[in-house]
């Protein structure tokens, strides 16, 4: 996109819609396609387009698109949802003095599909065309729910017609409106002010100030879509799933075309589209790989593990296990049925095993937890072994406390030790001991009472059962 055109363009995101069939509390263009919130696929396209001021119009829990967006554009609130001309000219009229150099690109926020390139292109075709007004089209075998392209005898555009005013012949039309628009917005202004609410809906709809443009003798830009995919919308769970799913298989087709890696069965394989795996690396059926996790060449996951924006290193291995905000290292042998949460960093070969959780802790190289243990808030050295069913009392009631154990360090079966407590290099922790007291390197600490035997004890109190059959 030029300098002119980038400079010149305000981007408006609708976004106000609660997107009712989706029967949820959250706003539609919150729901995720592909790991990331469709407002999300498409502000980014905006940016990427090179756009530099995005408005988007918010309405229905405003609050949670806010939260996500952040600062990085701006907020218009529609507060009676009135339909998508209204949405519009509530943006144009917080916008304040526009000048008449301005354009004024529209696109839905419930098209996560849409490409930076197509952004680009209708903002650059209508500019070098001196265009009023632009849209973009799709010729779809089956039109059902949008709105048509209506063209003369001659084949000129003359206006748009929604599916539920559309009459019988005109819903046999297959050009579709797509929802992508640039406007001169100071003559947008003008139009949509005239717009009114005579339809089914009872709504101003944005497509109808088309009609005003071509009767006043303006030229409105008709451009079809390259890749009809970019727009499909959601406005149903069932949608949502379908949209899912074609980019879960695009996904798993390029990371095995493009990157080197072995998927066992990509139809029961979901991976987010931000996702990176390195070549040699086996998929096994069941993961879902999501958010930013990146993975390591020569890695081995799964069957059945989740990893959420964490790293894993080349080489390592993850079997049956939960893997949330965290980092592998190198090697490292993880589950089956291990928990890996926010904060947690293995180093190189760590062995994880089964029915172990690690929290906010980090662990050395070499390090061994084989099974059945909790290390919480903890740093652990390098080449240490904890044995069966040791814990960090890492909570006392009040506060979080962090437990500092050394290298080399052996922690026996059924351990407890509670924090703030530190076991330094070389030290052994007996099995069953509760450790409430730091222990010095190449020491034994033995914190259990003697073991006591009271022969007959159990006839003498009358406690004799018959053994169950």
């Amino acid at each position: 996109m030029s300098d002119a055109v980038r400079d010149g363009t305000i981007a408006v995101i609708l976004a106000a819609g609660q997107g009712k069939r989706m029967k949820s509390d959250l706003p539609k263009v919150m729901h995720k396609v592909g790991g990331m919130p469709m407002i999300g696929m498409v502000y980014d396209a905006v940016k990427r387009s090179g756009i530099r001021r995005c408005v988007v119009v918010v309405g229905y829990r405003e609050e949670v698109v806010r939260a996500y967006l952040g600062d990085q554009v701006e907020y218009v609130v529609q507060t009676e949802r009135l339909g998508t001309g209204h949405a519009v000219l509530t943006a144009l009229r917080a916008l304040g003095d526009i000048s008449g150099q301005t354009r004024v690109l529209v696109v839905h926020g419930d098209m996560p599909l849409i490409r930076p390139e197509t952004i680009s292109r209708i903002c650059e075709q209508s500019g070098a065309n001196a265009e009023r007004a632009s849209l973009m089209y799709a010729d779809l075998p089956n039109p059902f729910g949008f709105g048509r392209i209506v063209r003369d005898s001659e084949g000129r555009f003359i206006g748009i017609v929604e599916q539920k005013d559309a009459s019988e012949d005109e819903e046999r039309i297959t050009e579709v409106n797509v929802g992508i628009y640039c406007f001169d917005a100071v003559l947008l202004r003008s139009a949509l002010g005239m717009l009114r609410s005579d339809n089914r809906q009872g709504e101003f709809y944005l497509t109808d100030v088309f009609a005003s443009f071509v009767g006043s003798g303006r030229h409105v830009g008709v451009y079809p879509m390259q890749n009809n995919r970019e727009c499909l919308g959601v406005n149903d769970r069932a949608e949502l799933a379908a949209l899912n799913r074609t980019l879960w298989d695009e996904k798993c087709g390029a990371l095995m075309r493009d990157s080197g890696v072995t998927i066992i069965d990509p139809q029961n394989t979901y991976i987010d589209q931000n996702v990176k795996v390195g070549r040699d690396t086996v998929i096994y059926p069941g993961c879902v790989l999501e958010g930013g996790t990146e993975i390591g060449e020569g890695a081995l996951i799964g069957p059945y593990t989740r990893s959420a924006d964490s790293v894993v290193g080349a080489g390592a291995k993850i079997e049956n296990s939960v893997v949330t905000q965290a980092a592998v290292g190198e090697g490292a042998n993880v589950g089956p049925f291990a928990y890996l949460r926010p904060g947690t960093v293995l180093r190189a070969n760590v062995k994880v095993g089964d029915f172990v959780e690690i929290k906010n802790a980090t662990v050395g190289e070499g390090t061994k937890i084989p099974h059945l243990s909790y290390v919480g808030d903890a740093d652990v050295g390098d080449n240490t072994n904890i044995g069966c069913g040791a814990i960090t009392c890492n909570y006392d009631g009040r506060e979080k406390h962090r437990t500092t154990i050394g290298s080399n360090v052996f922690i026996g079966s059924n351990s407890n030790l509670v924090a703030p407590v530190t076991v330094m290099d070389g030290a052994y922790i007996a099995s069953g001991s509760t450790i409430t007291e730091d222990v010095p390197g190449d020491a034994l600490a033995i914190a259990r009472e003697r073991q006591v035997v009271k022969d007959h004890w159990v006839s003498k109190k009358g406690l004799t059962r018959a053994p169950k059959t």
